[in-house]
């Protein structure tokens, strides 16, 4: 599918435990795809196994289906305020399932949002910018396992 082939209808549920490989695998391949340069202190196997026991049986976590997707092209994990991950398989970026995402977010915590990203991800703060968030904070990396100089962002309404 091509950013100028007309959006299919995109659904947001809440993961099920069957869904947390295929979750993990959107997350694993939307890193690869958008972030090549951070060095990833987690196997593959080590980030399917966390999604597995800890994200999707105990964190308010998201995907989207897209009816002429085979399965989930997009997952969002809440934890309180926090929009603690927000991935998309590479080919599904620009079809509006970031929006929609944040739109849920948003519309569950109403009294605002906060998120992190890598200061190498450029288009991710495009793309949090323009639904209203602010970069309020800037690090060298020394609080994240990645040790990859982040930007934490704030959405307040």
């Amino acid at each position: 599918m091509t950013p100028s082939s007309p959006s299919p209808e995109i659904t947001l549920r809440r993961a099920t435990a069957d869904d947390a490989g295929a979750a993990a695998d959107v997350l694993l391949r939307s890193r690869a795809a958008a972030l090549p340069t951070v060095a990833w202190p987690r196997s593959d196997d080590e980030v399917r196994d966390y999604f597995r026991d800890v994200v999707v049986p105990h964190r308010e976590t998201w995907v989207a289906e897209a009816s002429s997707a085979d399965g989930i092209v997009g997952v969002m994990v809440l934890a309180g305020d926090e929009v603690s991950q927000l991935y998309l398989l590479p080919d599904w970026r620009g079809h509006g399932i970031g929006d929609l995402f944040l739109a849920l977010a948003k519309g569950r915590g109403p009294g605002g949002l906060t998120l992190w990203t890598f200061q190498v991800n450029k288009p991710a703060h495009r793309f949090y910018e323009r639904h209203g968030f602010t970069a309020v904070e800037y690090t060298d990396g020394g609080g994240n396992e990645e040790r990859e100089p982040d930007v934490r962002y704030v959405w307040q309404p």
